[in-house]
């Protein structure tokens, strides 16, 4: 048994995604290793996410300036809006080097069974936006719930902006990948999106 301020930080840990008992208790030993210095480091980083950043009101991205990079990029085309679900979403796409519009982030996905409705996600002043753009591109998961969002808003942004392009990205097999570890999801996404060679 580790003392109590060892053992609560490893509960604190273990509320974190994807962490365990052991890599929990491998992080509050290393904590506990490090110099008194590199733990206030760590500390006054995990206070300054909470103080310092919250959600950028253009897009929802989150952002610890007045708006977020992209919002600020006057070189972005905002005729364009990229529809995804979490900041996460966006970083994977700035990664890729490939798109120079404008993103728009849900901040979540309507989910009947955990009882998350439309009003409860960033919509509203995606519609006001739309209303300016061009194009918007719905790149919601290929999930359940990613396909429930993107019905909705598709059938949304056709009624209030009925001369916006509504497009969805297409899902199916990643580079590389192999048909027979694909699900049924996928392969039906891969085949539904196919395009002449």
């Amino acid at each position: 048994m580790y003392p109590q301020s060892l053992q609560t930080l490893i509960e604190q840990f273990r509320r974190l995604p994807g962490v365990g008992e052991k890599t929990a208790e491998r992080y509050a030993l290393v904590m506990a290793d490090l110099p008194e210095e590199e733990v206030r480091q760590f500390a006054d980083a995990l206070i300054g996410v909470k103080t310092q950043l919250h959600r950028c009101p253009v897009c929802g991205n989150l952002t610890d300036h007045e708006e977020c990079a992209v919002c600020r990029d006057k070189e972005r085309d905002r005729r364009t809006i990229f529809v995804v679900q979490s900041p996460r979403d966006v970083t994977a796409m700035e990664r890729a080097g490939e798109y120079q519009g404008v993103y728009h982030v849900l901040n979540g996905l309507i989910s009947s069974s955990r009882g998350v409705l439309p009003e409860d996600l960033n919509i509203d002043s995606l519609v006001a936006r739309a209303k300016d753009a061009k194009e918007v591109i719905i790149a919601t998961s290929a999930t359940m719930d990613g396909e429930t969002t993107a019905m909705y808003l598709d059938r949304l942004l056709k009624k209030e902006c009925p001369d916006v392009l509504v497009t969805r990205i297409a899902h199916g097999l990643p580079a590389g990948g192999m048909l027979d570890y694909a699900d049924e999801i996928t392969l039906s996404h891969a085949l539904a999106d196919r395009r002449a060679m």
